[in-house]
């Protein structure tokens, strides 16, 4: 299918576009309900979010439409099978359903998938010093690092971001707000900012201007607490200490809400695209795959949108749609008119940043041997995170994926696949130094160069934690957004569940 850009497609615009000839299986869509019906909605991309919003409403009885520029669901899950033997896969996607992502399992548990408890982090390899996770704790081992505390991997920023946490502590006893009223990570939605509360010093919310980075160093804190931090939750985030807003680093630590070597995580058993494939299949009619979405108009009355099929445009018309693209794609977008200039700004400016993840596969499970390192491996490689993948699999064979993101994650990406898997066998080879004798080979994902994505998730990039969480998720007439961006769960599975629910919420109570 020949694709058209975003500059041809403004040139074929205004009447040509709006008569743009319908297929039958289009027109069957546009005419299933009467016209002027409330109960029309058209859903932009299946991931989670959009699958989870057309799952909801089809189920309240309205018609959907759901659009999808891939040949497949699941947007960022994505479990790799083909390039394996004997059976493996790999999650070069979306990987983990934490213990208390209540929507994930509600919704393995209606699908009947199992999810499988994943491995703690039990080996540590920075700056050439090795620790054995449970020998590092009991023994209370230090990190080569200056201003470390003993004992402990991630959180080493908070000496230097308390005196801030006890501000917001003294101001919401102050005004008598709970921790759930002014931060995403309690799980309640954000009706208001964090400025809307009213609650928080402007001093506070002027932390949103300068970056993590910046905020450490302002504290008094050393190089290497940043050094080590961009290795620790930035790496989660997958952002950079220079490209983070301080405010988030420390509402993360007001609310106990960061990653750390104890987050309890887990994973579907037999591959985490089970969940979009059993969402997708339940809604199988309703789904338009390789149709990707190029113009989005919209008034008062309906909406209306365009998009590919067969190398050619057409449109639908809806009372009402739900974008659950990312916010990098839905940039290259046309939007008629434009959405308010906050949004817009929101649209065209969140963070999102750079993650890559190498899937390597090995005939003998060395990992497992006595005096393996561990299974699970925290470093400071290019590779970051490296762990056992195969856990739930059969072996003797076995699949070690990693996990990239920042600064690291891009110079991958401008690698070669050569490149990437020399690197790859490199870092391996420091935290097993058998492996380079069990390699048959590996394939990388880099998001940022997925068409559809751009990019990794979503983080609070500097002057985006105060208010850009709200924006995302708000309403824009009659259009709805969902995706992990617009939700009180960032950067998760979880998170993309929770926000097509809650725009599915919004169009059936707005339909009444």
């Amino acid at each position: 299918m020949k694709n058209i850009s975003r500059r041809d497609f403004i040139k074929k615009g205004g009447a040509g576009v709006a008569v743009a000839a319908i297929t039958p299986l289009a027109t069957a869509r546009v005419l299933s309900s009467a016209p002027g019906s409330d109960r029309r909605v058209i859903v932009i991309g299946a991931g989670l979010a959009g699958l989870s919003s057309a799952y909801e409403l089809e189920q309240a009885g309205f018609d959907v439409t759901l659009l999808e520029a891939r040949t497949r669901p699941g947007g960022r899950v994505s479990t790799y099978r083909d390039p394996f033997a004997d059976g493996l896969y790999a999650e070069m996607g979306a990987e983990y359903v934490n213990s208390d992502d209540t929507y994930a399992h509600k919704f393995c548990k209606k699908f009947g998938l199992k999810v499988l408890p994943a491995k703690l982090y039990d080996g540590i390899l920075v700056r050439d010093h090795r620790y054995k996770m449970a020998d590092f704790q009991k023994q209370q081992s230090k990190l080569p690092f200056e201003g470390v505390k003993n004992g402990k991997l991630f959180g080493q920023e908070g000496p230097w971001v308390r005196r801030w946490v006890e501000k917001i502590q003294e101001s919401a006893k102050k005004f008598n707000i709970s921790c759930s009223s002014c931060h995403e990570f309690d799980g309640i939605k954000p009706e208001k900012t964090l400025a809307e509360l009213g609650h928080l010093t402007a001093e506070v919310l002027a932390l949103d201007k300068i970056s993590v980075a910046d905020l450490l160093r302002n504290e008094g804190a050393p190089d290497d607490i940043i050094n080590l931090y961009t290795y620790t939750n930035a790496t989660e985030s997958t952002g950079r200490p220079e490209t983070m807003s301080a405010l988030a680093l420390v509402m993360n630590h007001y609310m106990a809400g960061a990653f750390n070597e104890d987050t309890n995580e887990g994973r579907i058993l037999g591959g985490n695209d089970q969940l979009p494939k059993s969402f997708a299949k339940a809604i199988s009619s309703k789904i338009m795959y390789r149709r990707p979405v190029r113009r989005i108009k919209h008034g008062k009355k309906s909406v209306e949108v365009w998009f590919e099929e067969g190398g050619k445009l057409q449109s639908l018309t809806a009372s009402r749609i739900v974008i659950a693209m990312p916010f990098k794609v839905l940039r290259d977008t046309v939007i008629e008119p434009e959405f308010s200039a906050e949004k817009m700004k929101c649209i065209r400016e969140l963070s999102y940043g750079h993650v890559m993840k190498i899937a390597m596969q090995f005939t003998k499970r060395f990992w497992d041997e006595p005096g393996s390192l561990g299974q699970r491996v925290f470093t400071d490689t290019p590779l970051r995170r490296i762990y056992h993948h195969s856990i739930d699999q059969p072996g003797p064979r076995g699949i070690v994926l990693s996990f990239t993101s920042g600064k690291d994650a891009q110079k991958l990406g401008n690698l070669s696949p050569e490149g990437r898997m020399e690197v790859a066998q490199d870092s391996v080879k420091r935290v097993w130094g058998e492996a380079p004798e069990y390699w048959e080979g590996g394939i990388a994902k880099y998001w940022n160069e997925d068409p559809w994505v751009k990019g990794s998730y979503s983080f609070p990039g500097v002057g985006q934690a105060k208010d850009f969480l709200q924006i995302a998720m708000k309403q824009e007439g009659l259009v709805h957004f969902a995706g992990e961006h617009t939700s009180i769960h960032r950067a998760s599975m979880n998170g993309a569940i929770e926000s097509g629910a809650r725009a599915s919420a919004e169009v059936r109570k707005a339909a009444g």
